[in-house]
């Protein structure tokens, strides 16, 4: 059975097992604003997924993960869908998110009916990676 709900903070030492990037404050405020959610089966958490306001007004997909061993179930799909119908029912009318140009991502949100809208590249030292390209979908 699948369950999805907003993290919590009884859910730290699972969701830095997936999401290295958080800072610890961040998580702090993905708790309070509840602008992230986890996915369980059986209890058991296996994805998680994380957002901003973009513009300070247009929900933002900032992370998207499903251990690796639970992947190719539907999670990933389950979560966006979830995250979508949670915009939709807080009155938004657009969606982004954004993957670099060399992962695979893109064709997952293809299929969601995402649609690329830019992208932009980093040179500086320290911070350089491939291309990130931007993608948004009206809901």
């Amino acid at each position: 059975m699948i369950e999805i709900r907003y993290v919590a903070k009884e859910d730290k030492t699972f969701w830095y097992s997936l999401d290295a990037h958080l800072p610890e404050a961040e998580f702090e405020k993905k708790v309070r604003d509840q602008q992230g959610y986890v996915l369980l089966e059986n209890g058991e958490a296996k994805g998680l997924l994380r957002y901003n306001l973009f513009w300070d007004n247009t929900p933002f997909c900032t992370m998207l993960f499903v251990d690796w061993s639970a992947q190719k179930n539907g999670y990933g799909k389950a979560l966006m869908e979830f995250w979508e119908e949670d915009m939709k029912e807080q009155g938004y009318g657009m969606l982004m998110t954004s993957t670099q140009v060399d992962e695979n991502a893109q064709h997952f949100y293809r299929k969601l009916g995402y649609k690329d809208c830019g992208g932009f590249t980093v040179d500086i030292p320290g911070y350089e990676q491939p291309m990130e390209m931007f993608m948004s979908k009206g809901i």
